[in-house]
């Protein structure tokens, strides 16, 4: 966007980011785990956003395919960067997740969470990414299908393979425990 940008360009901006800010900023936090990085992931996104809206062209794919994708690529290049493949759960989100006065409540979810956090990483990446866009981001099988540039058929695959590898472990653990 060139300096100033015109009303339009400064409209739609905030537009798509009123719209968009929090499914992008749960599919962040959940890819990496940690709220300061995820906040700041989020502006720089948006910022990209800023910079190539003028350049949009939509191409047939709504402009969240678009947000995603770019999304996506600036976490992997983050991750990439940080060497890091596993999210983190912080203290301060899992009580914000369970929001629950019960003591005994809370650290059975923050165990439970572990667990769950423990299985994603038998997940391929794949696996992890359309689980961090379907159940995270809240987009639909289509939508993650063009954000991540895969046939929604494959993204179908690739969420079956990953419940049911999340299944399987979680139930081998169960298993393991009693």
């Amino acid at each position: 966007m060139r300096k100033g940008g015109s009303e339009e360009e400064i409209r739609l901006f905030e537009e798509v980011y009123e719209r968009h800010f929090d499914s992008i900023y749960r599919y962040v936090l959940l890819r990496v785990g940690e709220r300061a990085d995820a906040e700041d992931l989020v502006q720089e996104i948006f910022l990209k956003v800023l910079q190539a809206l003028p350049s949009y062209k939509p191409k047939g794919l709504p402009i969240s395919a678009w947000l995603f994708r770019i999304a996506r690529n600036h976490v992997i290049d983050f991750l990439r960067r940080k060497k890091r493949e596993e999210s983190k759960f912080t203290r301060e989100e899992v009580s914000e997740v369970s929001a629950l006065e019960d003591p005994l409540r809370e650290a059975e979810l923050r165990a439970d969470l572990k667990r769950v956090k423990e299985a994603l990483r038998d997940l391929t990446d794949l696996q992890r990414e359309v689980i961090a866009l379907r159940f995270g981001a809240g987009l639909s099988v289509a939508e993650t299908a063009k954000a991540m540039g895969k046939t929604e058929n494959a993204v179908k695959a690739l969420q079956h393979s990953a419940i049911s590898a999340l299944r399987r472990r979680l139930r081998i653990e169960e298993e393991e425990r009693e």
